[in-house]
């Protein structure tokens, strides 16, 4: 009993491993068994890779002596307790056993290595479980940061420093930070770590506090996040809302920064937002008073108001006469011209411009302005400058496809109706003739003065050359002329610069019986004026044709008359003396 109760390190010291390992000493079974039930309570077996915890029995200038309750004590160098300075005997250390005897029989520890498996494992485990762990970051490196967690080297890449961007990694060097580990490759010993994470989750706490309780109408501070082109995000504390260009001021502005700035603190009210309040609108501009509401009670139509125009589209400008109060000029109110123009004929972004109040509805928040009615009605005593039947000249604005729009002073437009722009051109388009901004003589023929409309003519300043031609190429005249032209059932030969006339393909015919062809020179007799339509019909058959006829009758009138006198005055010598009388005093 005695000897199963003995202590263990004294039944080892008395045991006598040599003659028992050569057979001298025997050993009783039950005493064998009682021997390895010890080994197996009391002392330590050293596989590979199995971290023990040790206690520290002696230390020198260069190794610590380790008592991990083996068959011998291990040995660990001190440079593996660099950092813990302040290592002394009785101390427990976790080792690992590096070699179990080197070359005198010394059993070798690792401090350094079981730290390293110990690390792995609590990263694993904090990994697995999601845990939030302290890490100091020791430097910077390419993409972000290094970590040491656990004692494990760790990478923390920049994006994942904070929820907004970082620009200075080196503030963060040598502090202790929290982290959450994202990332472990155990093939290439990487571990990944994350502090945004931490931030992100906080924030997601705080956006559904937040969330629930947002109301339309609410008014919360925010920092404004970021500004585009369209609009402001604004920060409410975990969750964003948009403030739109639109909702930012009472007054026009051409870009949000006019407004406010990145990290600027302001007051916003909740406009509206989607159902599960992912979408928040926000305002500005309400939370001051509507610019309208301002406007001088005595503000009335006719009264003249100076203000800058701050958006020009194609049918006017838009004049903002207070902050945030606009008014529209129509183009049709930026002069007393009739014709077709766009705004910007007129005035420009930026333009500071007098106009009179047109209307006014402070309900609906609308004004219209006019420009024109700055300067008398042009058309008020038109009559006097423009009578019917007057010449003038004017300056061609712009075309339409049947006419012309001459401009002959600031409000005083006229129409030039194709037909009317020369005596003797056939014009398909106006532009044929004229070129805009040319300056044309007019004659006035027609004048509505209620109507402001003008009727001109072009044409009228000159002669009518047809009337001229109506004698000089009379039908029955003859021309010489060259055919130009051979068109379908003739061809068209130029007598002058104003008529070219046409020849019927019958008409064509030579005395040959031969037909002339382009370029043919000869003599054409008319056989049709038409002044109405400026037409003119010529033949050239009509020439021989005529003359044959002329010579068949005049031959036929000889035979008839030979007949009649040999048939009464052939042989009678009677009347002889009379018929010669009568031939001499012919």
């Amino acid at each position: 009993m005695a000897e199963n109760t003995q202590n263990p390190e004294e039944f080892l010291q008395n045991f006598n491993w040599e003659k028992y390992q050569e057979g001298i000493d025997s050993v009783q079974e039950d005493q064998l068994k009682n021997f390895e039930e010890l080994v197996k309570n009391n002392f330590v077996d050293t596989q590979d890779n199995e971290v023990v915890e040790g206690v520290v029995t002696r230390i020198t200038d260069r190794e610590a002596i380790i008592d991990i309750n083996a068959k011998s004590e291990g040995v660990i160098s001190l440079n593996e307790f660099r950092y813990n300075p302040n290592l002394k005997v009785g101390d427990k250390v976790e080792v690992l056993i590096d070699i179990r005897e080197d070359k005198n029989g010394q059993l070798v520890l690792s401090h350094r290595k079981a730290r390293t498996l110990k690390a792995w494992d609590r990263i694993n485990l904090a990994h697995e479980n999601g845990e939030i762990v302290n890490g100091f970051v020791k430097s910077r490196t390419k993409g972000g940061m290094i970590v040491d967690v656990f004692g494990i080297e760790a990478f923390l890449p920049g994006s994942q420093i904070d929820v907004k961007p970082i620009r200075d990694y080196e503030q963060f060097v040598n502090k202790t930070m929290e982290f959450k580990i994202v990332k472990v490759n155990h093939e290439f010993k990487n571990v990944v770590v994350s502090h945004k994470a931490l931030i992100e989750a906080d924030i997601e706490e705080q956006k559904k506090e937040i969330i629930s309780q947002l109301e339309k109408g609410q008014v919360l501070e925010g920092v404004v996040k970021n500004i585009t082109s369209y609009g402001v995000f604004v920060d409410l504390g975990g969750v964003d809302g948009l403030i739109h260009i639109t909702d930012l001021s009472w007054a026009r502005i051409n870009h949000p920064s006019e407004v406010v700035s990145v990290d600027q603190k302001l007051n916003v009210v909740i406009l509206d937002f989607d159902d599960n309040k992912s979408r928040i609108q926000l305002g500005l501009k309400q939370l001051s008073k509507h610019p309208w509401d301002a406007l001088a009670d005595d503000l009335k139509v006719g009264d003249k108001v100076k203000g800058k125009v701050v958006v020009i589209a194609d049918y006017g400008a838009f004049v903002e006469i207070a902050d945030g109060v606009e008014g529209l000029i129509h183009v049709s109110e930026m002069s007393w011209s009739t014709h077709l123009r766009s705004a910007q004929d007129f005035v420009k972004l930026g333009d500071e411009v007098e106009a009179v109040i047109l209307t006014l509805d402070r309900n609906e928040r609308k004004m219209s302005l006019g420009i024109k009615q700055l300067t008398p009605d042009p058309w008020i005593n038109i009559t006097e400058k423009y009578p019917v039947g007057s010449k003038h000249t004017g300056t061609v604005r712009n075309f339409t496809n049947f006419g012309v729009f001459v401009e002959l002073e600031e409000g005083i437009d006229g129409l030039i109706h194709i037909t009317d722009l020369s005596w003797t051109k056939k014009i398909k388009h106006p532009s044929e003739f004229v070129n805009s901004g040319d300056k044309i003589e007019v004659v006035v023929l027609e004048l509505d003065a209620e109507g402001h409309k003008l009727s001109l003519g072009h044409k009228q300043t000159t002669p009518n050359p047809w009337d001229k031609y109506e004698t000089e190429f009379a039908v029955g005249t003859v021309h010489k002329g060259t055919i130009s032209k051979m068109v379908d059932k003739g061809a068209t030969v130029p007598f002058n610069e104003d008529i070219l006339a046409f020849v019927p393909s019958r008409h064509l015919e030579k005395e040959d019986g031969k037909k002339l062809g382009k370029g043919d020179t000869a003599d054409f007799k008319v056989i049709e004026f038409n002044k109405e339509f400026k037409r003119v019909v010529a033949s050239h058959t009509a020439i021989f044709k005529e003359e044959e006829e002329k010579i068949a009758k005049e031959a036929a009138v000889n035979t008839s008359s030979s007949t009649v006198e040999k048939s009464t005055l052939g042989d009678l010598e009677a009347l002889q003396e009379l018929k010669d009388k009568m031939e001499k005093e012919k």
